[in-house]
């Protein structure tokens, strides 16, 4: 949660809390925690109910619909049967990007002038390109 703050930050906000809080800092600190711990004790409590009423074991991330619709609606069948489709198109797309690194990683190897034996120099290669087809705005 607080990943993204450095030491500076970090003694910047204590010392606001100071200053707006003063001798009564520790008890506002006791209270929060007191509030974290009392909704912690709730989600769970909940769980354990709902769990209860529908006879599984449910945690609390599969209260998100897809994951709940996945884990307790889906047979493995069906769930196989929608990535089916999908998981073709994603291999080829994945192997796609693959090349597309590949040949970028090997134009920037032969563009970078501090490897030995590049061609940043060489003539352009001996096939022309293909030539462009008219896009739909060029059509219309």
């Amino acid at each position: 949660m607080f990943e993204n703050l450095n030491v500076w930050e970090v003694g910047a906000l204590l010392l606001l809390a100071l200053l707006i809080f003063g001798d009564r800092l520790p008890a506002v600190i006791g209270d929060g925690l007191r509030m974290v711990r009392n909704l912690r004790n709730m989600a769970r409590n909940a769980t354990t109910d709902l769990s209860k009423e529908l006879g599984t074991d449910i945690q609390l991330e599969d209260l998100h619909p897809k994951a709940f619709i996945r884990k307790h609606l889906l047979s493995e069948e069906d769930e196989q049967a929608i990535r089916k489709p999908l998981q073709g198109m994603y291999d080829d797309l994945r192997s796609d990007v693959t090349k597309v690194q590949k040949d970028i990683k090997d134009v920037a190897a032969a563009a970078d002038p501090r490897t030995p034996g590049s061609s940043a120099t060489a003539s352009p290669p001996a096939t022309a390109p293909a030539p462009r087809s008219a896009s739909y705005d060029e059509v219309t």
